[in-house]
């Protein structure tokens, strides 16, 4: 028998990255990356956040927003960044966005309830993505730290040095968040041209940046 599942979202996410471009490429990369999740009408209610204050981290089940294929569209074998885009894997061994349902699940760190707003860090997320479904993580049932991750095993460590000069208009805390996100290295994983200018939108203005012999320089912060 066939079924049909129709989602609406319960709410949206509010964060500093405008584009997927120089987005952590997994949850909890960047614990520092501070974000909130803004409930859609009703389900904002005090009632319905009642217990969330006793949980210190969330899953959360989002939809690919900036995915540009049509629903239904999807690709068998996907490239994974962390082998370098050239290395074709099956999709379901992969959290890649092209799938036939375009759904994400991240774990991201609830750090307040202010009011009927989440406060939370860590996230993968772009601003303005669908939030479909929220539960609690419960370690007992949700970590197991002997689990085998096949070509993913361990968290992708800083590659490069970043360089943000002192003229560049960044605040304290913007410099660490960003000093973070591009050690990682947010380029596609088949690019490393030296001459080639790199643009994302962090906080309402667009981070500009450029790479030389592992070095990552920011050029510009402008709106």
């Amino acid at each position: 028998m066939e079924h049909s599942l129709v989602l609406d979202p319960i709410a949206y996410y509010r964060g500093p990255f405008g584009s997927k471009f120089g987005i952590p490429r997994q949850g909890m990369l960047v614990p520092q990356v501070e974000g909130r999740i803004v409930f859609c009408e009703p389900y904002g209610a005090p009632e319905a956040l009642r217990g969330l204050e006793g949980f210190s981290h969330l899953w959360l089940i989002w939809g690919f927003s900036a995915n540009k294929k049509a629903k239904g569209e999807w690709q068998a074998t996907v490239r994974p960044p962390r082998l370098g885009g050239n290395t074709a894997m099956g999709v379901w061994a992969t959290r890649a966005p092209y799938r036939p349902n375009p759904l994400g699940l991240s774990c991201v760190q609830l750090s307040a309830i202010d009011g009927t707003e989440l406060v939370i860090r860590g996230a993968d997320l772009m601003d303005g993505t669908p939030i479909y479904d929220i539960k609690p993580y419960v370690p007992y049932a949700d970590s197991y730290p002997q689990a085998q991750s096949g070509f993913a095993a361990g968290a992708p460590q800083p590659r490069l040095q970043v360089v943000i000069p002192p003229q560049i208009p960044l605040n304290s805390r913007q410099r660490q968040v960003l000093e973070a996100v591009l050690s990682l290295d947010p380029r596609p994983a088949y690019q490393d041209t030296p001459e080639k200018n790199y643009a994302f939108p962090f906080e309402g203005a667009d981070v500009c940046f450029r790479v030389e012999d592992g070095i990552l320089i920011v050029t510009d912060y402008r709106k």
